[in-house]
């Protein structure tokens, strides 16, 4: 009977101690997938932010020849709301 208390004591402990690591493992490892899920996110919102400034930027500066750059071109007119 003692003999079974202390085997069962020590694959206690073993299981105690295997848990301590595959927990730390794991806390490493959702650590760094936050990290790298941060650095995703924040390059995203850099690009789309980038974009809206780029356009603003292009569409004050923007010259005669923009304005009038299409007045030429053959339109298909399409009546809408016009049902019968």
């Amino acid at each position: 009977m003692i003999q079974t208390m202390k085997g069962s004591r020590m694959f206690r402990n073993l299981g105690k101690q295997i848990d301590d690591v595959t927990g730390e493992t794991e806390r490493h490892l959702l650590r760094t997938v936050g990290w790298v899920s941060a650095g995703i996110t924040a390059l995203a919102l850099g690009v789309v932010v980038g974009r809206e400034i780029r356009q603003r930027y292009k569409f004050n500066r923007r010259t005669p020849y923009d304005f009038y750059a299409h007045s030429g071109d053959q339109v298909q007119d399409v009546d809408f709301g016009v049902g019968i």
